[in-house]
């Protein structure tokens, strides 16, 4: 039973920090103007809409407004396997800099 105990708590520890992964990935976006459904598609294609993705956006305030530097938020995402996602906004990175 103890076991069973870690691994679930691992598990949502995990599910946790995937939250706030994609929690800062909405407000990085928000940050720039960017919109975070067309970046993950363009990252996943072949992906349905992210529902955790959508709950976030729908969950996010205004007044709620967090910088986050593109070095972290790169940091992050590779983090978590996000290579595609990553990629997509190093691009978008490479964009703005540009402006």
């Amino acid at each position: 039973m103890e076991f069973k105990s870690i691994d679930e708590q691992v598990i949502q520890k995990y599910q946790e920090d995937e939250q706030l992964m994609i929690q800062l990935f909405a407000q990085w976006c928000v940050n720039h103007e960017l919109d975070p459904n067309e970046l993950y598609a363009r990252a996943y294609p072949d992906q349905q809409e992210n529902a955790s993705l959508q709950k976030v956006l729908k969950e996010m305030d205004d007044a709620d407004h967090l910088e986050i530097d593109n070095e972290t938020m790169m940091d992050v995402l590779q983090l978590f396997g996000n290579f595609d996602l990553a990629f997509v906004l190093s691009e978008e990175i490479e964009r703005l800099s540009k402006k």
